[in-house]
């Protein structure tokens, strides 16, 4: 089988979909039998190209020119028309989107990746018109595609109750962790991240994105009342990932909630966290908070589980993580 793959994502680590591509081109080539996959990068990562190759000597690399268009109507093009062009020309048998962006026109059969609803289901991520529109455009040609594959029986269901896919066209296929399990957490590694990041003895951990449904000022609220109740001072909160440039109500900046909590000196700000020390930064914490109001599957829950962390979630983002 020839799988052509929609590689617009490719390079963008700090993109979930980059990470779920990324992966998942680590593992596909292992299968047996191993299908042809071509990888198809726009020219604007030409620069990675042998890095890539390196990575995935097995995936055949196509590098092709955007076209030159402002970055949103490049970005459709690429996906309406380049990609399903190339797919017949490389005599595809799937076109596979690893995101939520299937072509209007499919001339051969398309697979694509549909993580979660949020533009549908949360009104603050609807966007203005243009991204009401592209939406809308995406939303029909999932349900045109011959499969639609998503990450957890919550984000089937809203596919099946939203996009109005039928059913059996739709398939659960599970997110790994996105640590090795061989990754050997020893007292060296704890002690080396400590120092790294200057944590605290003892801490309860935030790590994720910081736009509306994360619901930071919850996590924050929540540990005030923490403290306001007789809480162990001593237990510190700590909130890791990179913080918005700017405070606005999409991206609401957890430093400015902290002050007016008068939390700055309780609550610890360690910024980006390489991949590579997550599984010792999760297993440093006393407890991992992540209230999120929605999660297509909830990776950071996963990642704090195997690490052997006590999670702390919402409502919502627990039912929907036990959908799993």
């Amino acid at each position: 089988m020839h799988i052509v793959i929609n590689g617009w994502f490719v390079g963008q680590s700090t993109a979930g979909s980059g990470q779920y591509v990324h992966h998942l081109l680590d593992y596909l080539p292992r299968q047996t039998p191993t299908p042809r996959l071509s990888l198809v990068l726009p020219v604007r990562k030409t620069d990675d190209v042998a890095a890539w190759r390196a990575r995935w000597p097995s995936v055949e690399m196509i590098a092709q020119p955007l076209i030159a268009l402002p970055q949103n109507l490049a970005k459709l093009c690429w996906e309406q028309v380049t990609m399903p062009l190339l797919a017949r020309q490389l005599a595809a048998d799937v076109l596979w989107v690893p995101y939520w962006a299937a072509p209007l026109w499919q001339p051969v059969p398309v697979a694509v990746t549909v993580h979660d609803l949020i533009p549908r289901l949360l009104p603050a991520y609807r966007g203005g018109l243009a991204q009401r529109l592209y939406t809308g455009l995406v939303s029909w040609t999932a349900r045109r595609s011959a499969a639609v594959m998503t990450v957890s029986h919550a984000s089937a269901r809203d596919i099946v109750e939203q996009l109005r896919v039928p059913g059996e066209r739709v398939h659960v296929v599970y997110h790994g962790p996105n640590q090795e399990a061989t990754v050997q957490v020893d007292a060296p590694m704890l002690a080396a991240i400590r120092q790294k990041y200057h944590l605290p003895e003892r801490f309860f951990l935030y790590l994720g994105g910081f736009d509306v449904r994360k619901n930071i000022s919850s996590t924050l609220h929540a540990y005030q009342r923490y403290l306001e109740r007789g809480g162990d001072p001593v237990v510190k909160l700590v909130i890791a990932g990179q913080l918005p440039a700017t405070d606005s109500a999409f991206t609401p900046a957890p430093q400015k909630i902290a002050a007016e909590l008068n939390l700055l000196n309780q609550v610890q700000f360690c910024g980006w966290i390489d991949d590579m020390d997550k599984p010792a930064l999760y297993a440093l914490g006393a407890a991992y908070i992540f209230p999120s109001l929605y999660e297509g599957f909830g990776m950071m829950l996963l990642e704090a589980m195997q690490a052997g962390t006590p999670v702390v979630t919402s409502e919502e983002c627990g039912v929907r993580s036990a959908e799993w």
